[in-house]
């Protein structure tokens, strides 16, 4: 190894297997135990081992490149997502191709049509890829695709979802026992899919406490400044609820600066709840109480499922994979003992 560049015979003969479970477990193979592809993978790494991209490419006629197209790249949700995405192509040897359409449907199309004869496979979050005909209409049949928050019921792909609804009824029903009645609800963008379903998790659990809560709800965009407006049209109406309960952490963050503005104590006058567990929501004052997604571990999942497709041309179970979020109780609640 000293005298010339590092080989998969290396990578074996370090981690004490065979050369071909070092490939499967540099390739996303699920026939590979758990603890065997984590050695494999943490020897790759320290010895510095990278495949051969061309000859791995002249056999298989791959080209060792899998795309992503997401709505933005701005924000600490996307950039959790990419991490998560990034981590599991590079343990496999993969190269990335990033693509974003900023909401615009006709972008988002050109960026998937983009994709053709350039990558093995595609990473999809959009909320286009509902409506009738967006995707097979601009991606070709035979291309493995995973979407990532999706809802279509029956749909040839295979999708991997956060349980928005879940996530949005446990925080609705945790302010409730917590003793709140009136709770407002900032929103997010109308054609999000994560958006929808947070906002009907919040309606049902109002609806199943009857007359003992009410529930109030205010537009937002997932961004620092709708839940800015959000937060001064609660202190324009006169008088404010007792929660409020964000459809994501940077729309909390964005409420819990007007308050700020207003001298409104959070959680004194008014607790505070986002969802998705940013790393910025344990480090603002107060700690935000959120639901915690892991967003990187999201992103690895959906690019491990899109590697096995790859390896086994096309073909997958189709099921819908769930991702339940977890209720992490902090400061902006009134914990007595943040959560990390």
């Amino acid at each position: 190894m000293a005298n010339g560049a590092v080989t998969i015979k290396d990578v074996a003969r370090e981690a004490q297997v065979s050369v071909a479970t070092v490939s499967r477990a540099l390739n996303g193979h699920d026939n590979v135990a758990g603890p065997v592809r984590q050695l494999v993978q943490e020897v790759a790494a320290r010895l510095r081992y990278s495949p051969h991209a061309a000859a791995r490419s002249l056999s298989s006629r791959r080209t060792q490149t899998l795309g992503v197209v997401l709505p933005d790249l701005y924000g600490e949700f996307f950039s959790e997502l990419i991490r998560g995405i990034d981590g599991a192509a590079r343990a496999a040897g993969q190269h990335l191709l990033v693509s974003s359409y900023h909401g615009d449907p006709e972008a988002q199309g050109r960026a998937l049509q983009s994709m053709r004869g350039r990558v093995d496979g595609l990473l999809v979050l959009s909320p286009y890829a509902e409506q009738p005909g967006f995707l097979t209409d601009n991606l070709p049949q035979a291309l493995p695709t995973v979407l990532i928050n999706a809802h279509l019921p029956g749909a040839d792909y295979p999708v991997l979802s956060i349980d928005d609804h879940a996530g949005a009824v446990a925080m609705t029903e945790h302010l409730l026992r917590a003793g709140h009645r009136r709770i407002a609800f900032i929103g997010g963008p109308a054609l999000n899919f994560d958006a929808r379903e947070r906002l009907r998790g919040f309606r049902d659990a109002i609806a199943a406490h009857g007359d003992q809560a009410q529930g109030l709800e205010y537009p937002g965009d997932f961004d620092e400044a709708s839940g800015h407006r959000a937060g001064l049209a609660m202190l324009a109406d006169g008088t404010l609820p007792d929660a409020v309960f964000a459809a994501n952490d940077m729309t909390a963050l964005g409420c819990l600066y007007a308050f700020a503005q207003a001298d409104v104590s959070v959680p004194g006058d008014v607790a505070l709840a986002g969802f998705d567990d940013i790393p910025l929501a344990r480090f603002v004052h107060p700690a935000l109480t959120t639901m915690r997604v892991s967003i990187a571990h999201l992103g690895g999942q959906a690019m491990t499922r899109l590697m096995r497709l790859v390896e086994q041309t096309g073909h997958d179970d189709g099921i819908r994979q769930w991702l339940t979020p977890e209720l992490v109780i902090r400061a902006s609640c009134g914990a007595g003992e943040p959560g990390l």
